[in-house]
């Protein structure tokens, strides 16, 4: 993640409060599916590129 250039007229504020119980799970949750989505798709991709190295020395 890259960081964002900010104009020369504008300034970002950010609000330093703290996340509530309810959103700290929610955010934990996302993580944790997304973890799990990408891991499946990285295990789909290496089952893939291994089999047609399989294929294309043999």
């Amino acid at each position: 993640m890259g960081l964002i250039k900010e104009p020369l007229d504008f300034d970002f504020e950010v609000d330093p409060r703290l996340l509530t119980k309810e959103e700290q799970l929610a955010i934990s949750e996302f993580i944790k599916e997304d973890k799990a989505k990408r891991a499946i798709l990285e295990k789909r991709s290496t089952k893939s590129r291994t089999s047609r190295r399989a294929k294309t020395t043999a």
